[in-house]
C-alpha cells in the first residue's frame, strides 16, 4: 500500500511540465473573448477588497485593529481564504470537466486537482500584488518577514489539496457533493475570522473558533505582511495544525486512489 501511494504521488513530479502548460490554459481560457483579457485578474480582487471596505469600514464603521488600517488587515485576511476556497470549490467538479480526457486516453486524473491549484496561485499572486499595494499606499514597512507567507501558504496547499482530491473524486459518483462544498465553505468563511477579530469572542469560544485550520493560515498572513511575528513563536498551534494538514492530504489521496479506476465507468 505505502509503495503504490509512492508512485501515485511519484506521478505528479513526473507530470509537472504537462501540469504547468494546462493551468496556463486554463487561466488563458477565462479570459477568451474578453478585451481586458488578463487584467480582470487585477479588477476583481480590487474591486471585491474595495466593496467589503466600503460596507466594514464606512458603513459598519469598523475601527482599525491595532492602529492598522483596516482594509490592509481586511485583506491579509481575504489573501489566504479566498485561494483555499478556489482551489477546493473549483476542484469539485474538475474530473467531470475533464471526462473526456479520462475515458478516451491514459491520463493521470490526480493531477486535475493540482493543475487548479497551480492557476489559483495565479491569482493569488495578483491578490498579493495588491495587498503590498496597500501596504505601500499606506506607508506601513517593509520587512523580511513578508517571505514568511510561503510557508503559511505551502501549509495551505498541502490541506487544500488533500481536499481537493477528496472532493473531485467524491463528486464525480455523488454529484451534491459539489453543492455541499460551496455551503460548507461558505460557512467556513464566515466562521473563520477574517472580517472580525476573534478576541471579541469569550476565551471558551476562541478555542474552538482555533480548531478551524485556517484560522491559522489567516493568521499567519497578518504576522507575516502587518505583525511581524515568526511562526515558531505558536509551536502547539503549528503542530496542530501540520497534523490536521498532512491527515486531510494523505487521507484525501487514499480516496481518490481508490475511487480512481471506477471514474471512466460513471461518467
Amino acid at each position: 500500500m505505502i509503495k503504490s501511494f509512492y508512485y501515485f504521488i511519484k506521478l505528479i513530479f513526473l507530470q509537472k511540465h504537462l501540469i504547468i502548460s494546462m493551468a496556463r490554459r486554463e487561466v488563458a481560457n477565462q479570459y477568451i473573448g474578453s478585451l481586458l483579457g488578463f487584467v480582470w485578474t487585477f479588477v476583481n480582487p480590487i474591486v471585491m477588497i474595495f466593496v467589503f471596505w466600503v460596507i466594514f469600514s464606512l458603513g459598519f464603521k469598523v475601527k482599525p485593529e491595532n492602529d492598522i488600517p483596516f482594509v490592509v488587515w481586511l485583506t491579509a485576511g481575504m489573501a489566504p481564504w479566498y485561494i483555499f476556497a478556489d482551489i477546493v470549490n473549483g476542484s469539485a467538479g474538475v474530473i467531470i470537466t475533464h471526462a473526456h480526457l479520462i475515458k478516451k486516453t491514459p491520463f493521470h486524473s490526480q493531477i486535475l486537482p493540482i493543475i487548479k491549484t497551480v492557476s489559483c496561485l495565479i491569482t493569488h499572486s495578483i491578490f498579493l500584488l495588491v495587498l503590498i499595494g496597500l501596504i505601500i499606499f499606506q506607508n506601513m514597512p517593509f520587512s523580511i518577514y513578508y517571505l514568511q507567507f510561503f510557508y503559511y501558504l505551502s501549509g495551505m496547499i498541502v490541506m487544500a489539496l488533500g481536499l481537493a482530491w477528496a472532493v473531485s473524486a467524491l463528486n464525480v459518483f455523488i454529484r451534491d457533493v459539489g453543492q455541499l462544498v460551496n455551503i460548507v465553505l461558505q460557512i467556513g468563511f464566515w466562521g473563520t475570522p477574517i472580517f472580525w477579530n476573534i478576541h471579541i469572542m469569550p476565551p471558551g469560544i476562541q478555542t474552538i473558533l482555533k480548531l478551524n485550520p485556517m484560522f491559522y493560515i489567516v493568521q499567519g498572513y497578518r504576522d507575516s505582511f502587518i505583525y511581524f511575528s515568526p511562526f515558531w513563536e505558536r509551536p502547539y498551534q503549528a503542530l496542530y495544525f501540520w497534523t490536521t494538514a498532512i491527515t486531510i492530504f494523505i487521507i484525501g489521496a487514499l480516496i481518490f486512489k481508490k475511487l480512481k479506476p471506477h471514474f471512466a465507468d460513471v461518467l
